[in-house]
């Protein structure tokens, strides 16, 4: 046993290629008849580390990390769609998710349909013989709607349709598979990094079974997959159509970061989605426009208490009416970080419409719930007290 074997951390692998015992083995490592690593763009082993940690976490049959949330996303719907394809889209979306379906997609004959939360029932009637994935957002990001993931994913099995959840925002607190979804993506970037230490993602699959939806017609180009690999059928796909070829592929120093994020994971959650409640709470009885599914007056309150429960991550939003307010209540904080990243340890802030989407079209952002005035915030692990004091601060100076 060499040193490596006995380390408690995971040792980081900066190799970008391995060597093989001898032709056999290198004809079994690119056939998948064995485990050893083939080379660093279709697996590195701190990246496989991070693979089958996260796969046990929402009890998957396995992972694929990725270069990033959106990598992981490209991923998988590339992997699941040709030219001529459909893809419906369900509620808020997170601006570069929808600038892949609108403008990146398209270019590969790739469409997309777009409903929102509250359109349950035109899903049945969206769906033709070319659609091929079922997506939505655990929470709406920034939106914070939130879909009814039981309902779709009944929808999404009764059809035999892939349902593709983004659970980004709420590891742990929300189990995508257990409510039909076929697949889960991250950006680890986020609360699963927690520190904007890492860029990287992930998708987590579940098992492929006999006679189930990825047996018929529709996928029939996975029947090579189902025969080969059976249960792991969707993650040979998603490496051989996708991360072979566009090498989306995962930094192990960044699955090495992932790693330590990951063991601090349930505390983190825990201070955060409470924090989250009490600062939404607190600001609105301060007379600021405050978005929280926690509130009494949201309009998803009843499916918070059904199944966020324990909270719907790190975001709120505050509508300050114009972007000169908007502008004037960010640069006047002694505490918010002006970033685009979410699910840090410390409170982050943005303006939307100036940023992430200032290039979208007036009905583009009203279909994304994007006022001219939305800031949005992730609460970090401060003191609750001391993010509301200055962010109420930041409202008076503003006014």
């Amino acid at each position: 046993m060499n040193a490596f074997n006995r380390a408690i951390s995971t040792p980081i692998t900066s190799s970008a290629a391995f060597f093989y015992e001898n032709s056999q083995e290198a004809e079994d490592i690119f056939s998948g008849n064995c485990p050893n690593p083939l080379y660093s763009r279709m697996g590195n082993p701190t990246s496989s580390e991070l693979e089958q940690r996260l796969s046990f976490l929402e009890n998957g049959i396995g992972a694929v990390a990725t270069s990033s949330g959106m990598g992981a996303i490209t991923m998988v719907l590339m992997s699941l769609c040709s030219s001529d394809d459909e893809i419906i889209a369900i509620g808020g979306l997170f601006g570069g998710t929808y600038a892949l379906m609108t403008q990146t997609l398209p270019r590969f004959g790739i469409k997309t349909k777009f409903l929102s939360v509250d359109d349950l029932d035109n899903i049945e009637s969206s769906i033709t013989t070319k659609t091929k994935v079922i997506f939505c957002e655990s929470v709406g990001n920034p939106s914070l709607r939130l879909p009814d993931l039981e309902a779709i994913g009944k929808i999404a099995t009764k059809h035999n349709i892939a349902f593709v959840v983004d659970n980004t925002v709420t590891p742990i607190i929300v189990k995508p598979f257990e409510y039909g979804a076929d697949v889960v993506v991250y950006s680890t970037t986020k609360i699963i990094s927690g520190n904007s230490s890492a860029l990287g993602g992930v998708a987590i699959f579940k098992e492929v079974k006999d006679h189930d939806k990825f047996n018929t017609a529709r996928y029939e180009f996975l029947a090579p997959f189902i025969l080969k690999l059976k249960g792991k059928a969707l993650i040979g796909c998603a490496k051989k159509r996708s991360l072979r070829d566009f090498g989306m592929s995962a930094n192990p120093h960044s699955s090495y970061q992932t790693l330590l994020g990951l063991e601090t994971l349930e505390l983190r959650n825990n201070r955060i989605n409470t924090s989250c409640e009490i600062v939404a709470k607190v600001l609105k009885s301060e007379g600021l426009n405050v978005n929280h599914p926690s509130l009494d007056d949201n309009i998803d309150k009843e499916l918070y208490n059904k199944n966020y429960s324990e909270g719907t991550g790190s975001m709120i939003t505050i509508d300050m009416g114009t972007q000169e307010k908007a502008y004037k209540f960010l640069d006047s904080s002694k505490l918010l970080t002006i970033t685009a990243n979410i699910g840090d340890s410390r409170t982050l802030g943005l303006h939307m419409a100036s940023t992430i989407y200032q290039d979208f079209t007036t009905k583009e952002r009203e279909f994304l719930g994007i006022t001219d005035g939305l800031i949005r915030l992730s609460i970090g692990l401060e003191k609750p007290q001391d993010i509301i004091d200055d962010l109420v601060n930041c409202y008076e100076q503003s006014k």
